[in-house]
């Protein structure tokens, strides 16, 4: 596997003076800053920084809550950390298993980087095959990523860093294994991919929307100040709640209903994009593969089996 990743970073060689993430550290709360993504799908022209990273200052040294997509970005990533404070990082943190959280984990050599158990059972299933994956998507910006499964396991409860005590939720509506980060000290919500906003949900690993409904209620009952979702912008309303639980709803009713009308995936997938979603990045691409990834379990809750 090591030997085919190398082999596909090598197949172009652009200026590495073209491959610059420019992570800028935006502050939005005492000590912690987020560098946020854009809501494109991945290109060689993004890099794979598709996704909301962030870090906590504290006085006991730096968290990072997830690594980004590559070797590169996380490179850049501690860069930009050092652009703001002299304070060593002492801990990073994944949100889930998906490549844009968790693959620029290489560049924190030394440092323990934490999950939940199934994160890294996933990574390890997966991670070869997402990396290769992201090295055809994004291409040189890749070059040298290799998976690096956490090494520390983490479990709901909280965890004080200085004066910094942020509470850990395990959940799995997006990925299965999906940890939120809940900053107690400045109300800094890191909701991970359980929270999307103004870009479209992906769904390859969901155990069912019903159950990412859930998380999203208890993640919306903290006393959170700031919203950072894991795509799209920030918020300080609740407003990305409300809009992830309408499209939810919405997609949910969609396949339902489908299903007990005996459609088929195509006619699904033809179904037209509510307008009070036109604003959502990606909404049509991501609806075919929800629809890919979700529509059978729908078809099975109402199909009988005629072999019995």
């Amino acid at each position: 596997m090591r030997v085919l990743l190398l082999l596909l970073a090598c197949v172009s060689l652009p200026s590495l003076a073209d491959l610059d993430y420019r992570l800028a550290p935006r502050q939005i709360a005492a000590g912690t800053y987020v560098l946020e993504g854009s809501t494109e799908h991945f290109s060689r022209t993004n890099g794979g920084n598709i996704v909301n990273t962030g870090f906590i200052v504290t006085e006991a040294g730096v968290v990072v809550i997830d690594s980004g997509p590559s070797l590169r970005y996380g490179q850049a990533l501690r860069k930009a950390i050092e652009s703001v404070t002299d304070q060593p990082v002492v801990q990073v943190l994944l949100t889930h298993h998906h490549p844009d959280h968790a693959l620029g984990s290489q560049a924190f050599a030394g440092v323990p980087v934490g999950a939940l158990p199934g994160t890294t059972q996933l990574l390890e299933e997966q991670g070869d095959g997402l990396a290769e994956n992201m090295y055809r998507m994004v291409g040189d910006w890749m070059r040298g990523t290799q998976v690096r499964l956490p090494d520390q396991q983490v479990a709901a409860g909280e965890r004080a860093f200085g004066s910094h005590r942020l509470r850990l939720l395990a959940l799995t509506g997006h990925s299965g294994a999906d940890l939120a980060v809940f900053d107690e000290k400045t109300g800094v919500l890191f909701a991970g991919d359980l929270l999307f906003y103004q870009r479209a949900l992906t769904t390859p690993n969901t155990p069912g929307l019903a159950v990412w409904l859930q998380d999203l209620q208890r993640l919306e009952a903290l006393p959170w100040k700031v919203l950072v979702p894991g795509h799209g912008p920030l918020a300080t309303d609740r407003a990305p709640f409300a809009q992830m639980v309408d499209y939810l709803g919405w997609l949910d009713k969609v396949m339902r209903e489908s299903a007990a009308q005996g459609l088929d995936m195509t006619e699904v997938i033809a179904t037209p994009i509510p307008q009070r979603f036109a604003g959502i990045a990606l909404s049509q691409y991501e609806l075919i593969r929800s629809v890919s990834h979700l529509y059978p379990q729908y078809e099975r809750q109402v199909l009988k089996r005629v072999d019995r």
